[in-house]
């Protein structure tokens, strides 16, 4: 027994120095094999141990691209390969080229959809799109593409930790989505365009109600049915806002515009805001 672990120790303090080996040789020679010095002579693992040092050790990961990229072409349908693959998917994604990184990851769940990795190209994926959300004010098209890729890593791997990660990151976009609306709508509402404001108040209401710009949207609906006149309206929305926030500024502001006016924050009248108080105050929905 003893003679048989002293063998196994020696053999593995071999492949410990084979390994630094390879990778002094490999990264003395590394200009040169990074203008295109052929790799043929070099097994997967070398080739792919190769590119893994220079992504954990370069301020760029685009060097270690090749040696993942000559895996994939030398050595085909192997598991370094496999693995090749992902690491292209993170590198691009790490120098921020979402486009690559999007096509690698994607291959990645393409040929390999129950690989233990798919979690982690998935995620890969989705961050190609969250990533590139821009201020609320531009186009939010890459959000909910985000969205939708988020939501997926959550549904399709709920238990790892990128699903974990992804219900974050999944709160954040849906909170971007709701402060374009708000953005939209405060700017027809500083024009005094009150029903176009309303609309956007009401998406906020009824799609993004979970997000922090709910107590906002409620107080500037407020505003803009008083401003209308709508006197119910205005009453209504602020009986809401007092129902679920009484203690944040905007109800506060809600309950003196109706003051002044003479009036109370409770539910009066019909229309979609007297749904929305009788389903979610007084439990009423049918």
């Amino acid at each position: 027994m003893t003679g048989t672990g002293a063998g196994r120790g020696r053999t593995a303090r071999r492949a410990t120095i084979l390994a630094s080996a390879l990778v002094m040789a490999l990264a003395a020679c590394g200009d040169g094999v990074g203008r295109g010095e052929p790799l043929d002579g070099f097994s997967a693992e070398e080739i792919y141990r190769r590119g893994e040092f220079l992504l954990e050790t370069g301020s760029r990961a685009e060097p270690s691209l090749r040696y993942f990229q000559e895996v994939e072409r030398i050595y085909p349908f192997t598991d370094w390969a496999r693995r090749a693959i992902i690491m292209q998917a993170y590198a691009h994604h790490r120098d921020r080229n979402y486009e690559e990184a999007r096509a690698s990851a994607q291959r990645f769940l393409d040929q390999y959809p129950g690989d233990p990795d798919a979690a982690w190209a998935a995620y890969i994926l989705a961050l190609t799109f969250y990533d590139q959300i821009e201020d609320v004010g531009r186009d939010q098209g890459l959000t909910f593409q985000a969205l939708v890729h988020l939501r997926r890593v959550i549904e399709e791997y709920p238990n790892t930790e990128y699903a974990r990660s992804a219900v974050l990151k999944f709160d954040l976009a849906f909170d971007h989505l709701a402060a374009k609306e708000m953005e939209i709508g405060r700017y027809y509402l500083r024009r005094g365009n009150y029903p176009a404001a309303i609309n956007r108040f009401r998406v906020v209401i009824e799609d993004f109600q979970t997000t922090t710009h709910t107590p906002e949207a409620l107080h500037r609906l407020v505003e803009s049915f008083l401003a209308l006149g709508l006197r119910d309206e205005a009453q209504t929305a602020a009986a809401i806002l007092g129902h679920n926030f009484r203690a944040n500024p905007f109800y506060e502001d809600s309950f003196r515009l109706l003051t002044r006016a003479g009036l109370a924050p409770e539910a009066r009248g019909e229309g979609w805001l007297r749904t929305i108080y009788r389903q979610t105050i007084r439990g009423e929905w049918l």
